[in-house]
């Protein structure tokens, strides 16, 4: 009986095992995606160059969706780069956001290039207009000029240390980017590292677009369906779209904040000092002078401008001066001129993401009109060196007169009308005799016999 009994419990353990092995173990079910329903957008159109200008008026935009409950804040944007700190406060915000933030490239023939496509893979949404591009995002040093840069060495054991961690930076910042986005990494890190470029249809087969749009419309129409992983399935009909601008304010600044213009309103204030320091009491020169100068210095400062290469060209400035006040045959002039050049070359040294650049034509025309503008004060302070007395007692010489007393060799002349203490330098003249003045000493002039 005990071995009945072991048997029978061992082939009721055997099969309660197989019963229990035969019931797959219950899974919960899938749960369904929710949906994000867009009711109303905020739209913020920029184009330009990031600045921090620029930074302003995005970094607004998206406060002021998250502020007033908008659903979707759609940066219409179409940049050819700009400042490497601009962008990274753009990306911040955008990445705090807590309403999806989409970056549209638009409209057709814009471009998202250098800091554009930093900002555009931090979006939660990138659309393209047709015949727009994406791509060339490798960092450079702004402020420098195209025309005199050395080509890079090919070696890569010849490249600079500095530009290596630069480059290095900015690619694994791409890349945490567009990991977290979920985009197209390799083709991002490509864009820095051989600063590639894409159109938006080639943009959309490679992952770095989620949809192409011509107009708003499309827009909404193309993002009906798109599933966003923190927010859900999108849901468009017919949103209400608000439009946000620029003030004036962030347009003037955005205006001023250029290396170029910089340049021009550092020229144009220190032609208004040169005129009003030639002819003091003009006023306008010098207001209008100051205040660029002023505005000059502040976007300078703005673009974090090498405070070496500032005060080069303020020497270089103080050598024009220098020209009118002191006979120099062009030598300050010169001076001042390679001074103004070697202030430009030096004048940025923060690396920045394309899209800001000196002009060697804007430099060039600056300084010729400088020069200009110079020579010719020089040149009317010279002429009127050189200019004849016409006022004061200096004007007597040459003049004729009339003796009215025996010069031997003191008397009294009469010139012009009135009575002058003179001495004879012909020896003795008798009353009546005419005279000219050959000198003027004090109130005492010299004549001769005419």
């Amino acid at each position: 009986m005990p071995k009945k009994t072991a048997l029978l419990s061992a082939l009721i353990i055997a099969l309660g095992g197989f019963l229990f092995a035969a019931k797959p173990p219950s899974r919960p079910a899938a749960q369904p995606l929710k949906t994000y329903e867009i009711n109303r957008v905020l739209a913020a159109p920029y184009s330009g160059v990031i600045t921090p200008a620029a930074s302003e008026f995005i970094n607004q935009a998206i406060d002021k969706a998250n502020d007033e409950k908008f659903d979707l804040a759609v940066i219409q944007l179409d940049t050819p780069g700009g400042l490497d700190s601009s962008m990274r406060e753009i990306i911040k915000k955008i990445l705090a956001s807590k309403v999806p933030v989409a970056v549209y490239v638009y409209p057709q023939g814009a471009r998202a290039a250098s800091a554009g496509v930093f900002i555009a893979m931090a979006a939660h949404i990138v659309a393209m207009a047709p015949g727009t591009n994406i791509g060339a995002a490798n960092p450079v040093m702004i402020g420098s000029i195209p025309s005199i840069i050395k080509e890079k060495e090919k070696d890569a054991k010849q490249k600079d240390p500095m530009e290596d961690k630069i480059l290095n930076d900015a690619a694994a910042y791409i890349k945490s980017i567009t990991q977290k986005s979920k985009r197209n990494v390799g083709w991002a890190i490509k864009a820095v590292t051989k600063s590639d470029s894409i159109s938006a249809e080639e943009a959309l087969k490679a992952g770095v677009t989620d949809i192409i749009a011509a107009d708003m419309n499309g827009f909404f129409a193309q993002i009906n369906g798109l599933e966003l992983a923190d927010f859900g399935k999108i849901k468009t009909a017919a949103p209400e779209v608000e439009t946000l601008l620029q003030t004036r304010r962030q347009k003037f600044l955005a205006t001023i904040t250029d290396p170029n213009i910089a340049m021009i309103l550092m020229s144009l204030g220190a032609a208004g000092l040169f005129i009003e320091l030639y002819n003091p009491g003009l006023i306008l020169p010098g207001v209008v002078g100051a205040v660029a100068l002023v505005l000059g210095f502040y976007s300078f400062h703005t673009l974090s401008a090498n405070f070496a290469g500032i005060l080069l060209i303020v020497l270089g400035f103080v050598f024009f001066i220098a020209e009118i006040k002191v006979l120099s045959y062009g030598l300050l002039t010169l001076a001042g001129a390679a001074s103004v050049i070697l202030g430009a070359l030096m004048l940025f040294n923060t690396p920045s993401m394309g899209g800001l650049s000196i002009s060697m034509h804007i430099l060039g025309s600056t300084l010729i009109a400088l020069v200009f503008i110079v020579a010719v004060l020089a040149w009317i302070v010279i002429k009127a060196q050189l200019r004849k007395v016409v006022t004061g007692i200096e004007d007597l010489v040459h003049k004729k007169g009339l003796a009215k007393t025996a010069l031997a060799p003191n008397g009294t002349v009469l010139v012009e009308g009135e009575l002058w203490n003179a001495e004879s330098v012909s020896g003795d003249l008798s009353a009546g005799a005419e005279v000219v003045v050959q000198t003027v000493d004090g109130f005492k002039i010299k004549v001769r016999r005419a």
